[in-house]
């Protein structure tokens, strides 16, 4: 499914009916409806950030539903596609907190490379209609990836944007973990406690603790 090491960490789920079942609606609905990401992308987040890789983890909750938007990584988007109002937050926090220029650029496949997880609740949205897909089942796949990276003895950075976020804390419980947490990038939340919230440097700050590599944040360093 995947071609790492996801495919032996995950293969309870692959190799279960119920999987099975569920992908075949997902099927359907490729079938029948637009459905973005495209079907190739559903687990890039997955097939760009090996397990043993995963660093950081970053929450989000169903993929961007406009034309040419998503491509599996959560609060990213696909190259040439204007930045999403949450997107343009993350880089303003980004730029105060670790003194980053805004990127011009939105896709952030390069934190991937770096460790960081960006993965979605739910994997698949009908075009147009945000949460479509919510109640289709995928968040039983992706509750069991977090509980699998709890399961982890080397440490992992939780960053949780808003109270959906939030409400996965009930999966991390391993005190070797480490969560951040606060409002949402939002233009909505932004202002009630995302900005000045420091999630990038607080996020380094653990991982060099544990003499861990941190995170170059920087989209536009070669």
């Amino acid at each position: 499914m995947i071609g790492n090491d996801w495919d032996t960490v995950l293969s309870v789920i692959w190799d279960s009916d119920g999987f099975k079942k569920f992908m075949e609606k997902i099927d359907s609905e490729y079938k029948t409806k637009t459905i973005y990401p495209t079907k190739e992308n559903i687990f890039n987040a997955l097939k760009l950030t090996p397990f043993k890789d995963v660093k950081v983890v970053i929450m989000g909750q169903d993929p961007y539903h406009g034309e040419g938007e998503a491509h599996g990584l959560s609060f990213s988007v696909q190259e040439g596609i204007k930045l999403p109002p949450s997107l343009q937050n993350i880089y303003k926090e980004l730029e105060s907190d670790l003194g980053i220029p805004p990127s011009s650029k939105g896709d952030l496949t390069k934190w991937t490379k770096e460790g960081v997880l960006l993965l979605n609740s739910t994997l698949t949205v009908v075009k147009d209609t945000p949460n479509s897909h919510k109640d289709l089942g995928w968040a039983l796949f992706t509750d069991y990836i977090i509980k699998v990276l709890n399961a982890r003895e080397e440490p992992v950075v939780f960053i949780l944007w808003g109270n959906f976020a939030k409400s996965k804390k009930a999966f991390i419980t391993n005190p070797n973990h480490y969560i951040i947490e606060s409002a949402h990038p939002s233009p909505f939340s932004a202002r009630y406690g995302f900005f000045g919230s420091k999630p990038f440097s607080k996020c380094n700050e653990f991982l060099k603790s544990k003499g861990i590599t941190e995170i170059d944040w920087n989209l536009d360093k070669e």
